[in-house]
């Protein structure tokens, strides 16, 4: 089918004016073409405000020399513009789920918005790849929309197909699409699943993210049967399972026999293995995330990351003190999803100290550290050393589980810490 409105990068970002609102699709979607294009422009613009969830690869608009033309709002810190915040960067604190209603709700408009999709079908239809997330309802909001097509980017489904009639602008590209290596687990972090695993059970349902942990939890499931995944984001490691038969999603309620995610990041096989495959839906995170949806299927069993844990179970998964490291994303999303299912299972999984060897577990949180999971919501912590149950325990009960998780060398200093705030000596396991 013929693309309408082709052009350069450097003609179609001329659409990007003084004082616009960009929205960057993020992830492994982030269309690296487009934004070199535009920070290359940064000497005609003044105060354009980009807005994303985490981007990878290069940010040319976070450099301080163009603070007058770029500044970002960020729904999510990542790692190439972390360094930034605080200067050229801020951070906007919402949930996941809730992103797409700022746009269609009219509390942030959309000037401009640059997406990297695949070339159309026969009828039009290109594909948003492996981010659907938040991007689709900034489609239907933006007044602007710039794409690059490309190649590479996998064809999927679900929420993920936009007509050519949808873009101001068209930018024929081949990039590759970014690839997040495979992490493997480290022992600790093998530990951490293989306790996990342990209280999965057989027709569960998903959610997890990348890195080592969530890594080494799937290589422990290679004995479960028709386990479910609905997620906000996965990776390759679910492939294994998919082709083995142990990810069937047969007894989901919502969607069964799909994979549903809002966005995906890995390396060439799994973007492979989500081209053109109708076993994965890609949609809208306003539905992924939505905890009346999440809550329908059994047994949702939702594993998330903290940076710390106070010994009451307060979960801090964004900050380093008043350092904002990260966002809220969909944790309490599924955390609270998962809670509400029947036999769900809400996970927080950390090791249990940093690289320092600094305990993860606290008496109490850092000056100015985020609550992104309350107490009240946070029911099971995994570490190396196993799992602290926490719903229906009192505060005493729930420091006592959490001190005989945490490392032994910090155990004698919690339990002292136990002591002086509630008082009568507990016993140690």
């Amino acid at each position: 089918m013929k693309i309408p409105n082709v052009m350069s990068a450097a003609e179609a970002v001329k659409l990007i004016k003084s004082g616009n609102r960009v929205l960057i699709q993020g992830g492994s979607a982030t269309p690296q073409t487009l934004i070199k294009a535009m920070v290359a422009r940064a000497p005609e613009l003044k105060k354009v405000e980009i807005c994303h969830l985490h981007t990878e690869g290069a940010c040319g608009y976070v450099d301080p020399e163009l603070k007058d033309s770029f500044h970002t709002s960020a729904f999510f810190i990542g790692g190439n513009v972390r360094k930034m915040v605080g200067n050229t960067v801020d951070y906007i604190p919402v949930f996941l789920s809730d992103i797409p209603s700022l746009f269609r709700e009219g509390y942030m408009d959309l000037d401009v918005v640059l997406v990297n999709v695949s070339p159309p079908d026969k009828h039009g239809f290109c594909s948003l790849g492996v981010s659907v997330d938040i991007v689709i309802s900034a489609i239907e909001r933006g007044k602007r929309v710039i794409a690059q097509i490309n190649p590479k980017m996998p064809r999927t489904f679900g929420d993920a197909l936009v007509h050519l009639n949808k873009f101001s602008a068209c930018v024929l590209v081949e990039e590759d699409i970014y690839e997040m290596k495979f992490v493997a687990p480290s022992e600790k972090e093998k530990a951490i699943g293989k306790n996990i695993a342990g209280i999965i059970e057989d027709g569960a349902t998903l959610q997890m993210g990348i890195g080592g942990i969530p890594n080494a939890v799937l290589t422990f499931l290679t004995n479960h049967k028709n386990l479910g995944v609905h997620t906000e984001m996965f990776s390759e490691g679910i492939v294994d399972l998919v082709e083995k038969g142990i990810v069937n999603g047969s007894e989901k309620k919502v969607n069964p026999y799909k994979i549903i995610s809002g966005f995906a990041m890995g390396t060439r096989r799994l973007y492979d293995f989500m081209d053109d495959n109708p076993e994965i839906e890609m949609n809208d995170i306003a539905y992924v995330n939505d905890t009346s949806i999440i809550r329908q299927n059994p047994k949702v069993t939702a594993i998330n990351s903290a940076i710390e844990i106070d010994f009451t179970g307060q979960v801090c998964a964004d900050s380093i003190g008043t350092r904002m490291f990260s966002g809220v994303g969909g944790q309490m999303d599924f955390m609270r999803g998962a809670a509400l299912s029947k036999g769900g299972k809400p996970i927080i999984a950390i090791t249990s100290t940093t690289l320092k060897g600094v305990s993860k577990i606290v008496p109490a949180l850092k000056p100015g550290a985020g609550v992104v999971t309350t107490r009240a919501h946070a029911r099971f912590v995994a570490t190396e050393y196993g799992i602290a149950e926490l719903f229906g325990k009192t505060l005493k009960q729930r420091a006592e589980a959490l001190r005989d998780v945490a490392h032994p060398n910090h155990r004698e200093a919690l339990d002292k810490a136990i002591f002086e705030r509630f008082g009568t000596n507990s016993v140690m396991v």
